[in-house]
């Protein structure tokens, strides 16, 4: 069915209204986490990626000194890297960028007709190449730990026509490998979108494609121990339904599929929406995930993300909050989101800027100074 509306409509239908309710006491906390496919080598040369390193090394730190969410910090950005493009000198930069901002890199993958054995190989050399820039979270005797975007989509050789991938237990693959969680979700319109939307869940491999179309979601005090499960792997999806205030032909509702391009900027609209559609961790303090993607590589887009539709949305979120007192709302990248997903699980969360660091620590480039 056009757009993929046959898997995930009857769902986002019957979802449950039921959300986390905030008081002046207990606010409600909306955490935004910005995961972009950041391909800066999308159709064109090293010349060109390096001047959307420029653009971005130019746009990007004014743009996180001009703003603060309700704890003080500028907007976070998470570049998930497409490690099969793997250029020494754009992730040096894109290293340096991330230092200065509090930004990170994670993994996006591209790949085809592969086994577990090859995939594997690509992962651990894009992992050695991202790590030798300081980038990557790492575990406490030094092994490190990835986020992790599927490129075209296709994540456990999802697509219907077995494109893009080929490792029917992938999820296994990539737990083993190190990493911590999957960004890939929503998909739609692609065919590869699963029926199971705007939700966090451990999904467990069963050796058949699209393994995370089905799982466990997460539940304080319950399922804490599923993300050291070599079998589950935490997937952490943005929103996905229908934005009504957005109508085509002035009569049907758009799609929101948490995806921000030239065409569908971030918007206060957008935003309300998305409280309203994302995930919480059952039974857990009113702490809501916002996961957002894009393809900040790609001009048209980047111009979005660092120009006046980006500094707008900022402003108008800000006012927004401030006449809210029942609302806080935060910036994380994808590591801290995981982190304050793990915080929310475990049985006494602390407050959200004690949980940035949960359980995943910090790339060593971010690590303060020992001297």
């Amino acid at each position: 069915m056009i757009r993929a509306l046959d898997r995930w409509l009857p769902a986002y239908l019957r979802r449950s209204r039921h959300r986390p309710e905030g008081t002046r006491e207990q606010p409600v906390h909306v955490f935004i986490a910005v995961c972009d496919h950041f391909e800066p080598f999308h159709h064109t040369n090293k010349a060109g990626a390096l001047r959307a390193l420029i653009d971005w090394e130019q746009g990007w730190p004014s743009l996180v000194a001009a703003h603060h969410d309700s704890s003080g910090r500028g907007p976070r950005h998470t570049f998930f890297y497409p490690v099969e493009q793997y250029d020494d000198e754009v992730i040096s930069r894109l290293a340096v960028l991330c230092q200065r901002t509090g930004s990170e890199v994670e993994i996006h993958l591209h790949h085809a007709d592969d086994t577990a054995e090859s995939l594997i190989a690509l992962l651990q050399k894009g992992i050695r190449n991202l790590t030798s820039h300081g980038l990557l979270s790492r575990t406490q005797d030094g092994h490190p730990r990835y986020g992790f975007i599927h490129g075209n989509w296709a994540l456990d050789n999802s697509h219907p026509q077995g494109k893009h991938c080929g490792v029917n237990d992938e999820l296994a693959v990539l737990k083993a490998t190190g990493c911590y969680a999957d960004f890939t979700l929503p998909s739609a319109p692609d065919p590869t979108q699963t029926r199971l939307i705007n939700s966090i869940y451990y999904a467990r491999e069963d050796g058949l494609p699209a393994s995370h179309a089905r799982g466990i979601p997460t539940r304080t005090a319950t399922t804490q121990t599923l993300a050291e499960s070599p079998d589950h792997l935490l997937l952490i999806q943005g929103p996905l339904g229908l934005n009504w205030n957005r109508r085509k032909f002035g009569v049907l509702p758009r799609i929101e599929n948490a995806d921000l391009t030239r065409a569908n900027p971030p918007t206060l609209d957008r935003f309300l929406l998305w409280t309203q559609i994302c995930p919480f961790v059952q039974n857990g303090p009113p702490w809501i995930f916002v996961k957002l993607h894009t393809h900040g590589g790609i001009a048209r887009n980047y111009n979005t993300l660092l120009g006046e539709p980006a500094h707008r949305f900022h402003q108008d979120l800000a006012a927004h909050a401030s006449k809210n007192p029942t609302l806080r709302y935060h910036y994380v990248t994808a590591r801290e989101m995981t982190n304050l997903v793990h915080a929310a699980e475990s049985c006494a969360t602390p407050e959200p800027a004690l949980s940035l660091n949960f359980v995943l620590s910090p790339p060593p480039i971010a690590q303060p100074s020992s001297r």
